[in-house]
């Protein structure tokens, strides 16, 4: 179907990959996989013509639709959820247009032995096969069950597009692409902003996928139920397996372990020959079989030895001081955002030792409570933190919040204090920032680059407990084997936010499920509450089959409560919204003022006077200080409007 043939991408002067031929089948389930810039995405956008190669070519035949779902991607919000859902079915209404429009030309047409009427009933065919071939007309059923098994409630069909955080806006451009049903979906990281039942139900959608898939993930247990076959770009060559993720790591090696063996032989045989030949050379008795040998080493194809990519995090937490028995605990605890409850009068205690995921769909309080452990919000209730408890909290958007102005370097030296800094570039080495790296900015990083340089910070200070919410988002599959390794020997207390299985599976004993405002504590790993949900959904079922003789009265009720509800959530939102704006334009104002004390110090000769007042240099440090004030204001107020726009989701 799609086939590429002596593929060659060259980028900084280097082949990414060269040389690479494979074919994309039907009903393929491809899992695409190798470290972060092998070259994954970079195959994707050449299939989709968003990118050429160097060398070779691609061929993807004219009729194929593809559809395609980028790690980032630019959206537009001028529509419903509903209606931006519906247009998945732009091209079926644009067929059936195209049908009504050839039909009447056919009922009017009185020479009907013409070539053109002949032509338009070929035409007319043609879009019918077509049309019957896209659509079984059941699409509003279609948009609901997709929209519904990625997170989505009824109630936020209704909702504009621009109310949905990013995160959320990348599960519509999914929905679109899925309701679309393309011959081949091509999904880059798609499980990124989806919560574990999202995810679950992703699985089972691509699983029974009527098309072709091709899949990149950090995520072994979608991959290892999605696909069938795992496609690895290593160091500049592809490597096909017919398998899933799992069997391809065993095979991997053994293919590895085989040729190493290959090599070795042939290389004793090429000394052992030439041994032969320099022992030889000059007697004429033996000058027969020393060309012969000469002859055999000329045609001998030689055995190569794919380079075992060696880069890997070497990654250690200190040793946690004990604290008291007691981490944190908390008595009738509330968040609420405006009229937005986030979570109501929870009760937690987390003991020493205790190692916790937060799991639940997105929106419902993870993160929020992370924040509040950590002391990085308010709250309604009683808090406390036990005995000599050093918190270490890694944030979803940790790398996000690091100066983008600074090196590398200056990142670690900030927060390192002691003998340590005299260590920092070998820290550095050990999260694969090796010899010029360090003097990187920030800002040119790559995200995995961010989160790994963050993930360093944090295991410069000694903490006892500590909090990650999505700590392995832009981790690699090796990173983040060896963060889960260095977790598992760590002797502290944890707690992990996390939608990805594999990463919590034999890292926590106990699961906190986040769901309508409060939290309920399952004992035991993650696929053990993921054992016992399913059998509790079945229970859901049961409970939403008896709410449906609901009361007429009620129900008409409980939908005006709703739209008061939404209508003061849209009022909240404009009045941040209008915060945010003047606070920007206060920024602005102070932004100037700032740039003119700093004009006249770069031009003293023309300052002189400006120079020599003595209350000069104290209004640009209140200036300077006022615009670090507004800029924390500006956060702050951001942040609120991003939870206000997930209040529903």
């Amino acid at each position: 179907m799609i086939s590429f043939s002596g593929l060659s991408v060259i980028f900084g002067g280097q082949f990414l990959f060269r040389d690479i031929s494979f074919v994309v089948n039907p009903k393929d389930k491809i899992g695409l996989v190798g470290r972060n810039g092998a070259g994954k995405t970079t195959l994707l956008k050449i299939i989709m013509g968003q990118q050429s190669p160097d060398e070779g070519q691609i061929v993807v035949p004219q009729d194929i639709r593809l559809g395609y779902l980028p790690q980032q991607m630019t959206v537009t919000d001028r529509k419903t959820l509903a209606d931006e859902a519906s247009g998945a079915f732009d091209e079926i209404r644009n067929l059936e247009k195209e049908i009504e429009k050839l039909t009447r030309i056919i009922e009017t047409s009185s020479d009907t032995s013409s070539e053109a009427y002949l032509d338009t009933i070929d035409q007319l065919a043609e879009k019918n096969e077509r049309f019957h071939m896209l659509d079984d007309g059941n699409r509003d059923q279609k948009i609901e069950l997709v929209l519904s098994g990625l997170g989505f409630s009824r109630i936020d069909f209704s909702r504009p597009t621009r109310e949905f955080s990013g995160g959320w806006r990348m599960r519509i451009e999914l929905a679109k692409i899925l309701l679309r049903s393309p011959d081949v979906i091509l999904l880059d990281e798609p499980t990124n902003h989806l919560d574990i039942d999202s995810i679950q139900w992703l699985e089972e959608y691509l699983k029974n996928y009527h098309g072709a898939v091709v899949l990149i993930s950090h995520d072994r247990a979608l991959l290892d139920t999605v696909t069938t076959r795992t496609v690895e770009i290593s160091l500049g060559r592809l490597y096909d397996y017919r398998v899933p993720y799992s069997q391809y790591l065993l095979l991997r090696k053994e293919r590895r372990e085989q040729q190493i063996a290959a090599y070795r032989n042939q290389q004793k045989l090429i000394d052992d020959t030439r041994a032969f030949i320099e022992r030889f050379r000059y007697k004429n008795t033996k000058a027969v079989q020393v060309q012969s040998r000469i002859k055999m080493l000329d045609k001998m194809d030689i055995i190569e030895v794919d380079e075992e990519d060696t880069s890997a995090m070497r990654l250690k937490f200190p040793p946690a001081p004990r604290s008291g028995t007691i981490v944190f605990e908390a008595s009738q605890l509330s968040k609420r955002y405006g009229q937005h409850t986030v979570f109501n009068n929870i009760d937690i205690r987390i003991n020493r030792g205790d190692r916790i995921a937060f799991v639940g769909r997105n929106g419902e309080g993870k993160t929020t409570l992370s924040k509040i452990i950590a002391g990085e919000l308010d709250y309604e209730g009683e808090l406390k933190t036990g005995y000599k408890v050093l918190t270490g909290y890694f944030a979803q958007n940790q790398d996000e919040l690091l100066d983008g102005n600074k090196t590398v370097l200056e990142t670690l030296d900030e927060v390192a204090t002691g003998d340590v800094r005299t260590k920092l570039r070998d820290i550095l080495g050990s999260f694969l920032f090796s010899g010029e790296d360090a003097e990187k900015k920030v800002k040119v990083l790559s995200g995995g680059e961010r989160s790994r340089l963050a993930l360093a910070r944090l295991l410069l200070e000694t903490r006892n407990f500590l909090i990650l919410d999505e700590p392995t988002n832009h981790l690699d599959m090796r990173s983040k084997d060896i963060l889960k390794q260095a977790l598992l020997k760590y002797d502290g207390t944890l707690v992990v936010v996390s939608h990805d299985r594999e990463f919590l599976d034999g890292l926590v004993n106990k699961v906190y499920e986040f769901s309508h405002r409060q939290i309920k504590e399952h004992m035991g790993g993650i696929y053990d509450f993921l054992q016992r949900k399913k059998i509790a959904s079945l229970k859901d079922l049961e409970r939403k089959s008896q709410r449906k003789s609901v009361d007429p009265l009620k129900e008409e009720s409980s939908n005006k409560t709703a739209f008061l509800e939404k209508k003061e959530h849209e009022k909240e939102i404009r009045k941040l919204t209008n915060k945010i704006e003047k606070t920007e334009l206060r920024i602005s104002e102070t932004e100037k003022q700032i740039a003119s004390f700093e004009k006249a110090i770069a031009n003293p000769l023309d300052s002189d006077e400006q120079l020599h007042d003595p209350d000069f240099y104290k209004q640009y440090q209140r200036l300077q200080q006022e615009l670090g004030d507004m800029f924390s204001i500006w956060e702050k107020l951001h942040n609120e409007l991003e939870s206000l726009k997930n209040k529903r989701n």
